[in-house]
């Protein structure tokens, strides 16, 4: 598989995750098996989601990509204002952290940090879930550089480090997949490049032997979310059943599945999927990225 191939199925196979799991978020272990017996899933909608409708993982994800082109960088005032109109337009869905740290009336360099620092929670998987697009942006820069930005990026709407550094690693990640290599076979050296007060508790989620049992959070925040993500990596075969994997472990099944779904997405995306996909743009009257816009999005990225 080129390059190129890569690139759009990183961000069209996030994008899949997130549409594909958001009807089963909240619910139980198995209900995605259970839907589904033949193996054989499709776009089905529910829970307030139409088929192949993509959720804020995605919607925010695009705004941190349409950024990074339109600026020619790494813009964090642009980035924290773009998801300020996202969350004024009304999204069907946003986290309550995201929502407060964007609404609070605090600077783009401040709300975050001050939001952590009352509640002392911020260690959601919301920075995670919307790194598709800048991981692909800042691969080519090399792996200390695409972990600085994601962590930027991260610690816009999050102030705990350990979000950042979760995003880092899923950014070097994606970097190694991006050049054809094995992203888990990555993920020591990655662990190598963390801030050492957080090491230990990423080597656990992201050790070969954990398994989401193992998790001693709900898989909302960013250790199993990520540790999730990797587990269905690691014990599937394909893009279907990664995914399927992912989403049966039931909690933030949207998130979970598009992390693995940008992880997996060297892999063959189902054109079932692909077609019903959309993303519309709370706050941007009148956008909905269809798949052709996701591939252009992500190839412009790339180059």
């Amino acid at each position: 598989m080129r390059r190129s191939e890569r690139v759009i199925g990183t961000v069209v196979g996030s994008a899949v995750g997130d549409a594909l799991g958001a009807p089963f978020e909240f619910g139980e272990r198995g209900v995605f098996r259970a839907r589904f017996p033949d193996g054989v899933a499709t776009m089905c909608g529910g829970g307030g989601w139409d088929p192949g409708e993509a959720t804020d993982d995605t919607q925010m994800a695009v705004l941190v990509g349409e950024s990074l082109l339109e600026r020619g960088g790494l813009d964090p005032a642009d980035i924290f204002a773009r998801f300020q109109r996202w969350a004024a337009g009304d999204p069907k869905d946003i986290g309550l952290q995201t929502e407060d740290v964007l609404t609070n009336g605090k600077p783009w360099d401040l709300a975050a940090a001050l939001h952590f620092q009352v509640t002392g929670r911020a260690a959601g998987n919301g920075s995670l879930m919307r790194a598709s697009t800048s991981a692909v942006r800042f691969a080519g820069t090399g792996r200390d550089a695409t972990m600085a930005a994601a962590r930027r990026i991260a610690a816009l709407t999050h102030g705990d480090r350990a979000a950042w550094e979760g995003t880092a690693v899923f950014h070097e990640l994606v970097r190694v997949a991006l050049d054809g290599a094995d992203p888990l076979a990555a993920i020591p050296s990655a662990l190598a490049r963390i801030d050492p007060a957080h090491r230990t508790r990423w080597a656990t989620v992201l050790a070969p032997d954990w398994h989401p049992d193992d998790a001693t959070e709900f898989n909302g925040a960013v250790w199993p979310c990520l540790g999730s993500a990797l587990w269905a990596l690691r014990t599937t075969a394909t893009f279907e059943s990664c995914l399927g994997a992912a989403i049966d472990l039931g909690g933030d099944t949207d998130t979970v599945a598009a992390v693995a779904g940008a992880l997996a997405g060297a892999g063959a995306i189902p054109e079932r999927w692909t077609g019903p996909l959309h993303v519309p743009l709370p706050g941007y009257p009148g956008r909905v990225l269809r798949l052709a816009e996701l591939t252009s999005l992500a190839k412009v990225l790339a180059a």
